[in-house]
């Protein structure tokens, strides 16, 4: 009985001693913290182009051969119609220049004469728009490899009835906290629309791609801080023009700072087929 009693007291002073040790350890210390993984850095390309610019389709050849190397979710290109060279249309042909791409093309000209085509990798630090069209790929080779600071999600949904798109952009910190602007922009793929040619001559049967719509949360964006291991994320309604073509369009989101990009993603407003595979 006396043995039966001691290894009884040994059990409950050790069950009293692990408890107390547990009790004893900080909150902040009984959590491993894990580090999010790395995210690659996408690149954005704004096309500063134009209907009335017989070197743009060039450009455009230009983007879509960068975007087939890379991939289309690596390397996401925005055009916009903007500018002396820009087309805003009238009562026979399509324009597809806006007020806000020329508010942007005002900002990148910086007070000189621009040329057309331009292009802005990633708003990088200390470079402006790259107007030879040669160096377009290589300066896209140099940021590609490039860690991202921020992961960038975006869930679409719309209504066909309404033609009301919602749309919430999430971003996610994976190095440190991130302060800077989130931008959400509207684009429209396979717009068929007057195009001058490097020849001279008027292609009316020119199709457009990632063209720049409409930006939905104000010309510049808005702020945001993005903090490591959590999400921020914003919710926006837009109705579509009965002009565009919902099963074209897409919803890209960006956050910048003054170091330039931090990342950019892409989705369409209407799931495709290659999509729904991943």
């Amino acid at each position: 009985m006396k043995l039966k009693n001691i290894f009884l007291g040994v059990a409950t002073a050790t069950m009293a001693m692990a408890a107390a040790s547990c009790s004893n350890i900080d909150e902040g210390d009984r959590l491993i913290y894990v580090k999010p993984a790395e995210v690659g850095r996408a690149v954005l390309i704004e096309d500063l182009t134009g209907q009335r610019c017989i070197n743009c389709p060039t450009g455009t050849d230009i983007i879509t051969g960068i975007i087939k190397t890379y991939g289309e979710d690596t390397v996401i290109a925005v055009g916009i119609h903007c500018g002396p060279l820009g087309f805003a249309g009238n009562s026979k042909r399509v324009g597809l220049k806006t007020d806000t791409g020329d508010e942007y093309y005002t900002h990148w000209a910086n007070g000189t004469n621009l040329g057309q085509p331009s292009a802005i990798f990633n708003r990088k630090k200390g470079k402006g728009p790259i107007d030879n069209l040669n160096n377009w790929a290589a300066e896209v080779g140099l940021i590609i490899s490039e860690k991202a600071n921020l992961s960038v999600n975006i869930a679409n949904a719309y209504d066909a009835k309404t033609r009301k798109l919602t749309t919430k952009v999430g971003a996610f910190g994976v190095n440190g906290t991130v302060s800077g602007k989130l931008q959400v922009w509207i684009v429209e793929d396979g717009i068929k629309a007057m195009q001058l040619m490097p020849d001279g001559s008027a292609n009316q049967e020119y199709i457009h791609n990632h063209v720049f719509r409409a930006a939905v949360n104000g010309t510049w964006g808005e702020d945001i801080t993005v903090k490591e291991g959590e999400t921020t994320s914003n919710d926006y309604s837009y109705v579509l023009p009965e002009t565009w073509n919902a099963d074209n369009i897409s919803v890209v989101a960006f956050v910048y700072n003054g170091n330039g990009v931090e990342n950019v993603a892409k989705k369409h407003i209407v799931e495709h087929e290659e999509e729904t595979e991943k």
